[in-house]
């Protein structure tokens, strides 16, 4: 599956994207060349614990700099299953490429960042008290995700599909897809863990803030693309 590229022209080469898969690659890499006492303690130390994010005292807006904030960010780049990582680097390259040319280097990393904090931090209140640790990014794709359908509603993805002996290349309406893709996310969420440790209200989360955030970035995108 992948987005046709349009030929016209951009200002400026897009860096977002492709730092933010050598980003989470290189972490990856380095986790998986190191014992997996060191792994495990890394991932304890960066990771998203619901029970430290609430527990500790004080509200949160008053800890904005404490570490246990700070790890909503950092869980983000920590990966220790090369699947979910491959997952989440092929979805962002697929509708991050495209949605960063519309948006900008600077927003579409903006939107990376902040819409992954936002999941995370909607997956720890769904688990609030757990002290297994959330990490991966697929709540800031899911933003990435969320942000490409609104940006663009009418674009079709190309899919290789196997009939029997041959393979055969349809177009498919994107916002199908992505359409089956929330439902999928929606059922997940009451099935529990027979479908595996996934914090799925994150994806849901992150999916409807990245559209927030396409929504309100509209004037900016309409200017950018006249300029």
């Amino acid at each position: 599956m992948f987005v046709k590229v349009p030929g016209r022209r951009h200002r400026g080469p897009r860096w977002a994207t492709l730092l933010l898969v050598v980003a989470c690659v290189a972490f990856f890499t380095a986790l998986t060349l190191s014992s997996s006492a060191h792994e495990m303690a890394w991932v304890l130390r960066w990771g998203t614990v619901p029970s430290l994010l609430f527990e500790a005292p004080g509200a949160w807006w008053q800890r904005v700099l404490d570490p246990d904030i700070v790890r909503l960010l950092t869980a983000l780049f920590i990966h220790i299953s090369w699947l979910h990582l491959l997952g989440n680097m092929l979805f962002l390259v697929i509708f991050g490429l495209e949605g960063e040319r519309v948006l900008g280097s600077r927003r579409f990393m903006l939107l990376f960042l902040t819409g992954g904090m936002a999941a995370n931090l909607v997956g720890a209140l769904t688990l609030a008290g757990m002290h297994a640790p959330i990490i991966g990014c697929s709540g800031a794709v899911s933003a990435v995700v969320g942000a490409y359908l609104v940006l663009f509603p009418r674009a079709r993805l190309g899919l290789v599909l196997p009939l029997g002996l041959y393979l055969e290349f349809v177009r498919v309406p994107a916002a199908f897809l992505i359409a089956l893709w929330v439902l999928l996310q929606l059922a997940f969420t009451y099935a529990g863990p027979g479908f595996g440790e996934v914090v799925w209200w994150s994806h849901i989360a992150g999916f409807v803030y990245g559209m927030g955030f396409a929504l309100f970035s509209r004037h900016a995108v309409m200017r950018r693309m006249r300029g």
